[in-house]
């Protein structure tokens, strides 16, 4: 297999089941699979454990973030929500403050319910973390950057506290993807994606991958993968794989277009602050009046105002109303998501035609 990521991204794993040359993986549109006998097995005995259509794409998602195993669930949170179930009454994670909203809110609401606590704080300040371990501690959940605020934290160095205290290091990896960062690669256990950002890329389907960097915790989450049934479909399945093809020279070209707006951002006399963590398309902006914002939103033409991000379509979102509409208005204050913060996703648009569209919505 080769090597360099965009090759790795353009070809994949290798299909096993190709016996006609075809150079895309063909949709296994089967819920069953026939046995050959009595206690036998093609490999496939039903789509809920295993579809040979999503398990090339677990396969290459595998690869791309150098782990041994990679489960494609129906959606990102479907993927969080495995990933919780690792945790019982009792136990503990601390996770990064600014989460994407989603993620708060299953584990304050759901998680919370199976007696899971989670204890918030910046994961960029190490000692702040190594303070907050305590005895019921199992798990670290990092989102770097985070959503919206783009808090960076340092993988190698949150790695190091988790072993010494024999803790799981999740790390969410949607923004960057592993064409700028590899999380397991830095002493991370596992990595969440959702798939429907810029693995996907296109805003056409609904994806979310956990990916295990060893097989004790792949056979854990693979036990609950199947058990819980959130399995990605064959066709989302081509789908993501379709969009991982070209991922590489997305995130090229979408980076450049991010570093181009962002530094046009800064000097526009309405946007007071601008965050850019230097890599990938989000850029979160603060205008200098609510105001301003909304009429951002109700202006844009070629930017559109919607949920996601990550696909070739530059997209603005308000989170204070979208993304972190559940999370209570003091933890987003907190944090500095507040009604004049507004959150771009860039695309592959020319960048000179989207930053006109984001003069003429702040005039």
């Amino acid at each position: 297999m080769a090597n360099k990521i965009d090759t790795l991204c353009v070809h994949g794993a290798a299909d096993k089941n190709n016996a006609t040359g075809a150079v895309t993986v063909p949709v296994y549109q089967a819920a069953t699979f026939a046995h050959p006998g009595a206690g036998q097995s093609t490999g496939y005995d039903y789509s809920r454990m295993q579809n040979p259509t999503r398990e090339a794409l677990e396969k290459t998602v595998a690869a791309l973030e150098n782990g041994c195993d990679a489960m494609a669930f129906s959606s990102g949170m479907a993927a969080m929500t495995v990933l919780t179930e690792l945790f019982g009454p009792g136990d503990n994670i601390i996770a990064s403050g600014n989460l994407y909203g989603g993620s708060v809110r299953l584990l304050d609401n759901v998680t919370a319910k199976h007696g899971v606590t989670t204890t918030y704080l910046h994961t960029g300040d190490a000692a702040a973390v190594r303070k907050a371990v305590t005895a019921k501690t199992k798990a670290v959940f990092v989102e770097t950057p985070t959503n919206p605020m783009m808090h960076i934290t340092d993988v190698a160095e949150i790695s190091k506290i988790c072993k010494e205290r024999d803790l799981l290091l999740v790390v969410d990896n949607t923004f960057l993807t592993p064409i700028y960062q590899r999380p397991l690669e830095l002493g991370a256990d596992a990595v969440l994606h959702s798939g429907t950002k810029y693995l996907g890329g296109h805003n056409d389907t609904l994806a979310g991958f956990l990916v295990a960097k060893d097989p004790a915790l792949a056979e854990k989450l693979r036990f609950l993968y199947k058990t819980i049934g959130a399995c990605l479909s064959p066709w989302d399945s081509f789908l993501t794989l379709r969009g991982i093809k070209t991922l590489a020279v997305r995130m090229e070209r979408i980076t450049a277009n991010a570093r181009k707006i962002a530094d046009w951002l800064k000097t526009h006399k309405k946007v007071k602050s601008v965050l850019y963590p230097g890599q990938s398309g989000m850029i979160s902006f603060s205008t200098d009046t609510p105001e301003t914002a909304k009429n951002v939103l109700g202006r844009v033409k070629t930017v559109l105002y919607a949920e996601s991000l990550g696909g070739v379509e530059s997209l603005i979102t308000y989170p204070v109303l979208q993304t972190h509409a559940d999370v209570p208005p003091e933890i987003r204050e907190a944090f500095g998501i507040n009604d004049r913060l507004l959150r771009l996703s860039v695309g592959i648009e020319d960048a000179d035609d989207l930053i006109a569209d984001l003069k003429a919505a702040l005039e």
